[in-house]
């Protein structure tokens, strides 16, 4: 991680600012100043890393916060990636639903490209052939 000093791990939800900035530039799908206003407040845990002032990585859990809940936001400035921070990012987000959520949560997530690898790290597994997941985009 370039200089891990420098890097500042905060349990904490990123502005919508940092939020829509931080999406495109680690090539995740753009997301309106509207939908991160209405999204971000619901929260459920977040994780942001942070290089100085700047955002350089972050995850959030959605969700209800017991039965149904979903890994999403994983992301990592490009300069950064391959260093270990998106690792970091979802161990401090594993521990914290290891320690807060009841035995009969259901965590989903989506693994883009060859993310799948981390996904599995942490203990999530296709859900394939048992399920499909399918989404819907408006």
């Amino acid at each position: 991680m370039n200089d891990p000093q420098t890097i500042q791990f905060r349990e904490a939800v990123p502005t919508v600012e940092d939020y829509c900035q931080l999406r495109a530039l680690a090539g995740l799908s753009a997301k309106t100043h509207e939908a991160a206003t209405r999204a971000l407040p619901n929260t459920v845990f977040g994780v942001c890393a942070y290089q100085g002032s700047e955002l350089v990585a972050m995850g959030r859990i959605i969700g209800d916060g017991g039965c149904h809940l979903q890994v999403c936001d994983i992301a990592v400035l490009p300069r950064l990636q391959g260093q270990g921070l998106g690792k970091a990012v979802m161990q401090r987000l594993s521990d914290w639903m290891q320690g807060n959520l009841p035995p009969s949560a259901y965590v989903s997530l989506l693994a883009d490209g060859e993310a799948h690898r981390l996904y599995a790290q942490f203990g999530f597994a296709p859900t394939a052939p048992a399920s499909i997941g399918m989404y819907r985009r408006f």
